[in-house]
């Protein structure tokens, strides 16, 4: 059961976050109520992910080396990274089309390599491939990128304090609901 609502939740986040993108005409013609639509079902997503997670019964193909765990927090810091570049218009975003999105793949593919289940495959697994996905559709919706203005250097040292301390607490956060993500067992 718990396999069959974490299907229908990543199944829900691909539905609610492509709808705009696929049907823009019927997005656009639902105004704010279209909008609070998605939202109620991003958010139903998420919450069909969690629980959906929880209650599967781990079905493992692999078990992770624990040096992964290192290559995990790394690429879960660039992720963090690419979300805090974004939205302080760093020089990043010059060269990086969608770094929201790609910060998103980041995450993703981390939790991938460290997570051996099946659950994991399909949560993980499910969410890089809506990335990927996104990242073709816009680009075809939109074929012309204007790169941003080059921004000032120190940009780029607030982004890299926003993602560490980002890390840090997200991390304690995944450490008091799930596992630990430093490594060392606490």
């Amino acid at each position: 059961m718990g396999t069959v609502v974490l299907v229908l939740g990543v199944a829900l986040w691909w539905a609610a976050h492509l709808f705009k993108r696929v049907m823009p005409q019927q997005r656009a013609a639902m105004g704010e109520t279209g909008r609070l639509a998605a939202t109620g079902a991003i958010i139903l997503s998420v919450v069909l992910m969690v629980i959906g997670y929880k209650w599967a019964d781990p079905i493992w193909l692999w078990a992770r080396p624990n040096w992964m765990i290192h290559l995990n927090n790394l690429l879960v810091f660039i992720g963090f990274y690419f979300y805090a570049a974004s939205g302080l218009k760093t020089r990043l975003t010059q060269k990086v089309r969608h770094p929201q999105l790609s910060g998103f793949k980041a995450w993703a593919l981390a939790h991938l390599l460290v997570v051996g289940s099946v659950q994991g495959v399909i949560l993980f697994g499910g969410l890089l491939a809506w990335a990927v996905v996104s990242v073709i559709v816009i680009n075809r919706a939109n074929r012309d990128w204007t790169r941003p203005p080059e921004a000032a250097l120190w940009r780029e040292g607030v982004a890299f304090v926003a993602a560490l301390f980002l890390m840090l607490v997200v991390g304690q956060i995944h450490g008091w609901l799930g596992p630990w993500p430093f490594g060392g067992g606490a």
